[in-house]
């Protein structure tokens, strides 16, 4: 089998699919929110800086679709929407905290990196 035959058959797998969902822009951000609990739009849209309204219902109705996140309409006036993790969205929690936690400890070592490169001379 050739190098690139290989390659289609590795990046064909459910690991991209999922990564497709999960790495997109904010979908991690909401899924990391909603660890705490059912959250409503409008707190969802308070809590995760930079994400526009029309990027939240996509993000949302994305992850409803993969069954990682539920939506109830609650009884109220006027009606509220109220979003949650599904028990197959709750069984990424420990990767999704993984993620997170490398995030906060590195984040500085990973800017000290990107300045470093980016002040290189041979990139001017």
């Amino acid at each position: 089998m050739n190098m690139q035959a290989r390659r289609r058959i590795t990046y064909a797998c459910p690991m991209r699919d999922v990564l497709d969902r999960i790495g997109d822009a904010w979908s991690l951000l909401v899924m990391l929110e909603l660890l705490s609990g059912p959250c409503r739009f409008n707190a969802l849209a308070r809590v995760i800086d930079g994400v526009s309204r029309r990027m939240l219902t996509v993000t949302l109705r994305n992850l409803e679709r993969d069954g990682l996140v539920s939506r109830t309409v609650l009884p109220c006036s006027p009606p509220s929407v109220e979003y949650a993790l599904t028990p197959l969205g709750r069984s990424l929690q420990s990767a999704l905290e993984g993620l997170r936690d490398w995030a906060v400890v590195h984040q500085p070592a990973i800017n000290d990196c990107r300045q470093a490169y980016d002040t290189r001379e041979e990139l001017v």
